[in-house]
Protein backbone atom coordinates (compact mmCIF):
# COMPACT_ATOMS: atom_id res chain seq x y z
CA UNK A 1 0.00 0.00 0.00
CA UNK A 2 1.69 3.20 -1.20
CA UNK A 3 2.02 6.22 1.05
CA UNK A 4 0.41 9.52 -0.01
CA UNK A 5 2.77 11.53 -2.22
CA UNK A 6 3.60 15.21 -1.80
CA UNK A 7 2.24 17.31 -4.66
CA UNK A 8 4.64 19.77 -6.36
CA UNK A 9 4.98 23.06 -4.46
CA UNK A 10 6.23 25.19 -7.37
CA UNK A 11 5.72 25.57 -11.11
CA UNK A 12 7.36 27.72 -13.78
CA UNK A 13 5.82 28.25 -17.21
CA UNK A 14 3.33 25.44 -16.54
CA UNK A 15 0.65 25.31 -19.24
CA UNK A 16 -2.62 23.43 -19.70
CA UNK A 17 -5.62 24.07 -21.94
CA UNK A 18 -4.02 27.22 -23.37
CA UNK A 19 -3.35 28.89 -20.00
CA UNK A 20 0.13 29.38 -18.49
CA UNK A 21 0.75 29.84 -14.77
CA UNK A 22 3.52 30.02 -12.18
CA UNK A 23 3.65 28.95 -8.53
CA UNK A 24 6.27 30.51 -6.25
CA UNK A 25 6.91 30.86 -2.53
CA UNK A 26 7.28 28.47 0.37
CA UNK A 27 5.27 29.61 3.40
CA UNK A 28 2.58 31.73 1.73
CA UNK A 29 2.74 30.83 -1.98
CA UNK A 30 1.63 33.01 -4.89
CA UNK A 31 -0.19 31.89 -8.04
CA UNK A 32 0.45 33.99 -11.17
CA UNK A 33 -1.78 33.31 -14.17
CA UNK A 34 -1.08 34.60 -17.68
CA UNK A 35 -4.52 35.37 -19.08
CA UNK A 36 -5.07 34.56 -22.75
CA UNK A 37 -6.68 37.06 -25.12
CA UNK A 38 -9.81 34.95 -25.08
CA UNK A 39 -11.37 33.50 -21.96
CA UNK A 40 -10.56 34.32 -18.37
CA UNK A 41 -10.62 33.06 -14.82
CA UNK A 42 -12.86 33.48 -11.79
CA UNK A 43 -11.74 33.51 -8.16
CA UNK A 44 -12.70 34.31 -4.58
CA UNK A 45 -12.97 38.03 -3.78
CA UNK A 46 -10.29 38.40 -1.11
CA UNK A 47 -7.33 36.58 -2.71
CA UNK A 48 -6.26 39.04 -5.43
CA UNK A 49 -2.67 40.19 -4.83
CA UNK A 50 -1.80 42.21 -7.97
CA UNK A 51 -2.66 42.45 -11.66
CA UNK A 52 -1.51 44.11 -14.87
CA UNK A 53 -3.50 47.26 -15.65
CA UNK A 54 -4.90 45.69 -18.83
CA UNK A 55 -6.71 42.99 -16.86
CA UNK A 56 -10.37 43.87 -16.24
CA UNK A 57 -12.24 42.77 -13.10
CA UNK A 58 -15.99 42.27 -12.69
CA UNK A 59 -18.42 40.31 -10.53
CA UNK A 60 -19.83 37.06 -11.84
CA UNK A 61 -23.04 35.59 -10.48
CA UNK A 62 -23.07 31.88 -9.68
CA UNK A 63 -25.83 29.43 -10.66
CA UNK A 64 -28.23 28.34 -7.95
CA UNK A 65 -28.17 31.74 -6.24
CA UNK A 66 -31.32 31.12 -4.16
CA UNK A 67 -30.01 27.81 -2.84
CA UNK A 68 -26.69 29.45 -2.01
CA UNK A 69 -28.39 32.28 -0.10
CA UNK A 70 -30.36 29.76 1.94
CA UNK A 71 -27.15 27.83 2.66
CA UNK A 72 -25.26 31.00 3.65
CA UNK A 73 -22.83 30.59 0.74
CA UNK A 74 -21.44 33.27 -1.59
CA UNK A 75 -23.50 34.00 -4.71
CA UNK A 76 -20.84 36.01 -6.55
CA UNK A 77 -17.24 35.38 -7.52
CA UNK A 78 -14.82 37.78 -9.19
CA UNK A 79 -13.92 37.32 -12.86
CA UNK A 80 -10.80 38.56 -14.64
CA UNK A 81 -10.48 38.97 -18.41
CA UNK A 82 -8.03 40.70 -20.73
CA UNK A 83 -4.46 40.05 -21.77
CA UNK A 84 -1.95 40.18 -18.93
CA UNK A 85 -0.91 38.63 -15.65
CA UNK A 86 -2.85 38.37 -12.41
CA UNK A 87 -1.61 37.05 -9.06
CA UNK A 88 -3.35 35.47 -6.08
CA UNK A 89 -2.37 34.56 -2.55
CA UNK A 90 -4.32 33.15 0.40
CA UNK A 91 -3.87 34.88 3.77
CA UNK A 92 -2.34 31.85 5.47
CA UNK A 93 0.50 29.37 5.28
CA UNK A 94 -0.21 26.58 2.86
CA UNK A 95 0.16 24.96 -0.52
CA UNK A 96 -1.35 26.10 -3.84
CA UNK A 97 -1.62 23.46 -6.54
CA UNK A 98 -3.40 22.91 -9.88
CA UNK A 99 -6.10 20.39 -10.72
CA UNK A 100 -6.07 20.00 -14.50
CA UNK A 101 -9.57 18.89 -15.46
CA UNK A 102 -10.20 17.36 -18.86
CA UNK A 103 -13.55 17.67 -20.63
CA UNK A 104 -16.12 15.62 -18.74
CA UNK A 105 -13.95 15.26 -15.63
CA UNK A 106 -15.06 16.47 -12.20
CA UNK A 107 -13.67 16.82 -8.68
CA UNK A 108 -15.25 17.18 -5.22
CA UNK A 109 -13.57 19.83 -3.04
CA UNK A 110 -13.84 20.70 0.62
CA UNK A 111 -15.52 24.05 1.30
CA UNK A 112 -13.36 27.20 1.57
CA UNK A 113 -10.40 25.73 -0.32
CA UNK A 114 -11.20 26.92 -3.84
CA UNK A 115 -8.78 29.56 -5.14
CA UNK A 116 -9.41 30.13 -8.86
CA UNK A 117 -10.55 28.40 -12.05
CA UNK A 118 -10.73 29.08 -15.78
CA UNK A 119 -14.15 30.22 -16.91
CA UNK A 120 -14.93 26.99 -18.77
CA UNK A 121 -14.98 25.07 -15.47
CA UNK A 122 -18.46 24.75 -13.96
CA UNK A 123 -18.78 25.43 -10.22
CA UNK A 124 -21.64 24.09 -8.15
CA UNK A 125 -22.18 22.29 -4.85
CA UNK A 126 -24.03 19.40 -3.26
CA UNK A 127 -25.47 18.68 0.14
CA UNK A 128 -23.54 16.14 2.21
CA UNK A 129 -26.11 13.62 3.36
CA UNK A 130 -26.07 11.99 6.76
CA UNK A 131 -26.07 13.30 10.34
CA UNK A 132 -22.55 12.13 11.10
CA UNK A 133 -21.03 13.76 8.03
CA UNK A 134 -22.75 17.06 8.78
CA UNK A 135 -21.91 17.40 12.44
CA UNK A 136 -18.72 15.37 12.83
CA UNK A 137 -17.20 15.27 9.37
CA UNK A 138 -15.92 18.84 9.61
CA UNK A 139 -17.19 19.73 6.14
CA UNK A 140 -20.57 21.26 6.89
CA UNK A 141 -23.66 20.62 4.79
CA UNK A 142 -22.14 21.32 1.38
CA UNK A 143 -19.20 20.30 -0.77
CA UNK A 144 -17.98 22.21 -3.83
CA UNK A 145 -18.09 20.45 -7.21
CA UNK A 146 -16.04 21.51 -10.23
CA UNK A 147 -16.63 20.04 -13.66
CA UNK A 148 -15.02 20.44 -17.08
CA UNK A 149 -18.26 20.63 -19.01
CA UNK A 150 -17.19 22.63 -22.07
CA UNK A 151 -13.60 21.45 -22.48
CA UNK A 152 -10.29 21.14 -20.66
CA UNK A 153 -9.65 23.68 -17.93
CA UNK A 154 -7.61 24.63 -14.89
CA UNK A 155 -8.67 24.66 -11.25
CA UNK A 156 -6.38 25.89 -8.47
CA UNK A 157 -6.89 24.92 -4.83
CA UNK A 158 -5.27 25.97 -1.56
CA UNK A 159 -4.41 23.47 1.16
CA UNK A 160 -3.23 24.30 4.67
CA UNK A 161 0.27 23.05 5.42
CA UNK A 162 1.34 20.78 2.58
CA UNK A 163 -0.90 18.75 0.28
CA UNK A 164 -0.47 15.04 -0.37
CA UNK A 165 -2.38 12.74 -2.72
CA UNK A 166 -3.32 9.11 -2.24
CA UNK A 167 -4.60 7.05 -5.18
CA UNK A 168 -6.95 4.32 -3.98
CA UNK A 169 -7.55 1.12 -5.88
CA UNK A 170 -11.02 -0.44 -6.18
CA UNK A 171 -12.27 -1.22 -2.66
CA UNK A 172 -9.13 0.21 -1.06
CA UNK A 173 -9.79 2.44 1.97
CA UNK A 174 -8.08 5.17 3.95
CA UNK A 175 -9.26 6.80 7.20
CA UNK A 176 -8.58 10.54 7.42
CA UNK A 177 -8.95 12.98 10.32
CA UNK A 178 -12.14 14.93 9.48
CA UNK A 179 -10.25 18.20 8.95
CA UNK A 180 -7.46 16.58 6.95
CA UNK A 181 -9.04 15.79 3.59
CA UNK A 182 -9.10 18.36 0.80
CA UNK A 183 -10.54 16.80 -2.37
CA UNK A 184 -11.67 13.51 -3.84
CA UNK A 185 -12.65 12.07 -7.18
CA UNK A 186 -16.44 11.69 -7.58
CA UNK A 187 -16.06 7.89 -7.67
CA UNK A 188 -14.51 7.82 -4.18
CA UNK A 189 -17.11 7.06 -1.51
CA UNK A 190 -16.95 9.02 1.76
CA UNK A 191 -18.46 8.04 5.11
CA UNK A 192 -17.81 8.84 8.77
CA UNK A 193 -16.72 6.14 11.20
CA UNK A 194 -16.74 6.10 15.01
CA UNK A 195 -14.46 4.19 17.35
CA UNK A 196 -15.61 4.22 20.96
CA UNK A 197 -12.62 4.17 23.31
CA UNK A 198 -14.14 2.65 26.45
CA UNK A 199 -11.04 1.59 28.34
CA UNK A 200 -10.34 3.01 31.79
CA UNK A 201 -10.00 6.75 32.12
CA UNK A 202 -10.96 7.37 28.45
CA UNK A 203 -14.40 5.76 28.68
CA UNK A 204 -16.95 7.53 26.50
CA UNK A 205 -14.41 9.22 24.18
CA UNK A 206 -15.08 8.72 20.47
CA UNK A 207 -12.46 8.70 17.70
CA UNK A 208 -14.15 10.08 14.57
CA UNK A 209 -12.63 9.59 11.13
CA UNK A 210 -13.73 10.10 7.53
CA UNK A 211 -13.33 6.85 5.56
CA UNK A 212 -12.70 7.05 1.81
CA UNK A 213 -13.16 3.99 -0.42
CA UNK A 214 -11.69 3.79 -3.92
CA UNK A 215 -11.19 3.79 -6.77
CA UNK A 216 -9.86 7.30 -7.15
CA UNK A 217 -7.78 10.10 -5.69
CA UNK A 218 -7.99 11.66 -2.23
CA UNK A 219 -6.17 14.89 -1.33
CA UNK A 220 -4.82 15.36 2.20
CA UNK A 221 -3.64 18.55 3.91
CA UNK A 222 -1.09 18.33 6.71
CA UNK A 223 -2.43 21.30 8.70
CA UNK A 224 -6.04 20.26 9.01
CA UNK A 225 -8.79 22.74 9.82
CA UNK A 226 -12.39 22.58 11.00
CA UNK A 227 -14.66 25.26 9.53
CA UNK A 228 -17.85 26.00 11.41
CA UNK A 229 -20.84 24.35 9.79
CA UNK A 230 -23.62 26.61 8.52
CA UNK A 231 -27.24 25.65 9.03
Amino acid sequence: MARPRLLPTSAAEEAFAGVSYHLDGELVPVLVVELPRRGGIYFEHHILLWKDSGVAIRLRSMPGALRKIIAGMQIFVTEATGHGEIAFSRDGAGHIFPMQLKAGQGIHVRKHQFLAATTNIDYTFERIRGFKNVFLGGSGFFMDIFYGRTGDGNLWLHGYGNVFERVLGPGEMIDVEPGGWLYKDPEVRMETTWQNMTTGFFAGVNLVMNRFTGPGRVGLQSMYVHHQSKR
